[in-house]
């Protein structure tokens, strides 16, 4: 099968921004150029990564109001009966859709894609349904090894592969501002990350009181979906706690990441869990120097000089690497053109599509 014979769709929950949803968007675009047809399907919500497609690509949002929802499954089946849609790659929690799709499509391959972000807590994984629907998948895909690992052990097929999330380099021709960040200029620190309680949050706070006790004049920004949940109302409550309002700013989901990354000193992630961040990526692209915790595929992207591994629950190893950046523009410079390096040999579109079209072949 050539890759002009391949008809793919990608199918996810939603489009508000999250590293899952931000890799639906990625591979649409990706596969617009180099597949017979591309395209992206939102079942629940919509989002701001919808803006992020690129205008070759087909979309369609479902509109989809309960688990069964029959009339949106039909939708669904109609849209990929029009394009001739041959392979459906599911992402996350979309897998159940897929399956039902098939019952009414059996021709499609599924692909499923796990991007499950607890991976440092697998054993506490509900996995009962996923287990069932593995019968359907001709492929899964895992964005790091532990859950290649699970995958092969828990799941029904067993055609699983490791790929890496990617970028795409053509995202620094971003010309969108819309966010002007606070703080002095060259003095901003920015973690890119949902408000969620696996990314560390509270981690991140102890860390920017010992930073303002030593540097007040650097900030820390935080940019990712806000639920207005729990979670979200006790970190702004401990910002105000401990004295951080003019040290730490949160912003929320933003379009212009690019615009958001330019402003950006050093990039952090504080996580206590991951897969394979995209951010990490992002920050790589960018040629931002990176300090982060030891968790998920991280140190496997992160080695000697190309950026700084800390222990996940070391609030002093952290705040003193962050002090070593800051104290240091030159090793700043180091570890940001290591890393960009890296991200343009292993991690940008090209590198990861050609795998993936030659594995999609396979099956």
């Amino acid at each position: 099968m050539e890759n002009k014979d391949l008809r793919i769709i990608q199918i996810i929950d939603s489009l508000e921004a999250g590293g899952a949803e931000r890799m639906a968007v990625n591979y649409a675009n990706a596969l617009e150029s180099v597949t017979g047809f591309s395209g992206l399907v939102a079942t629940r919500k919509e989002g701001a990564l919808v803006k992020q497609l690129a205008a070759g690509v087909s979309y369609l949002f479902l509109d989809r109001k309960k688990t069964l929802d029959i009339a949106a499954l039909f939708r669904l089946r109609n849209f990929v009966v029009r394009n001739r849609v041959n392979v459906v790659h599911a992402h996350s929690s979309s897998f159940l859709l897929a399956v039902m799709l098939k019952l009414v499509c059996p021709k499609i391959k599924i692909i499923w894609h796990d991007h499950y972000g607890n991976s440092e807590f697998l054993e506490k994984r509900e996995s009962k349904a996923l287990r069932l629907a593995s019968r359907f998948f001709s492929g899964e895909i895992a964005v790091n090894k532990k859950l290649l690992d699970w995958g092969m052990a828990h799941l029904s097929c067993k055609k699983i592969i490791y790929f890496p999330n990617f970028v795409i380099a053509d995202n620094l021709k971003d010309t969108l501002k819309e966010t002007i960040l606070f703080g002095e200029e060259e003095k901003r620190i920015i973690c890119l990350a949902n408000l969620r309680p696996q990314k560390g949050h509270f981690f991140l706070l102890e860390i920017a009181t010992k930073i303002k006790a030593l540097h007040p004049d650097w900030t820390f920004h935080l940019v990712g979906k806000d639920f207005a949940d729990d979670y979200s109302d006790e970190v702004r409550s401990k910002i105000i706690a401990l004295g951080l309002e003019r040290t730490v700013f949160v912003y929320g989901s933003c379009n212009d990441i690019a615009n958001i990354l330019r402003q950006s000193s050093i990039g952090i992630l504080t996580s206590l869990s991951e897969g394979l961040p995209v951010s990490l990526l992002e920050y790589g692209l960018f040629g931002l120097p990176v300090v982060a915790t030891n968790v998920g595929e991280i140190p496997d992207i992160i080695h000697s000089g190309q950026g700084i591994i800390t222990d996940k629950n070391d609030t002093d190893e952290f705040s003193a690497a962050l002090v070593s950046l800051i104290e240091n523009k030159a090793l700043r410079q180091q570890y940001g053109k290591a890393l960009n390096s890296l991200i343009y040999t292993t991690f940008v579109q090209n590198v990861v599509i050609e795998k993936y079209l030659n594995w999609i072949r396979s099956l």
